[in-house]
């Protein structure tokens, strides 16, 4: 069990570049439960994971273009408090999950 001030605060985080993996970074470090979803394979992004949640995070590989790996984030999502994506504007739409 984590301990921290976001104890018991469950965030699911679509790996990106940028801010995002080290927001969740400091919520992992304040005690969050961290989500990581993250392309099969890993491909560009991959560098990622060694800022993400500081190795703290539950990684899911999941492909967002698929229709059984949209209903599995889904699923994530309706158990979480938070929702992080870094998607430039218009990508979540697209994949049917604005």
């Amino acid at each position: 069990m984590s301990s921290g001030p976001l104890a018991g605060i469950r965030v699911v985080e679509i790996v990106g570049i940028g801010p995002g993996p080290f927001a969740a970074a400091l919520l992992a470090g304040m005690g969050a439960e961290v989500t990581r979803v993250e392309r099969p394979g890993g491909g560009a992004l991959d560098f990622a994971g060694s800022v993400s949640a500081g190795g703290r995070a539950r990684v899911l590989a999941l492909d967002l273009k698929s229709g059984g790996g949209r209903a599995a984030l889904l699923e994530q999502v309706r158990g979480a408090d938070v929702l992080m994506e870094g998607f430039r504007p218009g990508v979540m739409e697209r994949l049917g999950l604005g």
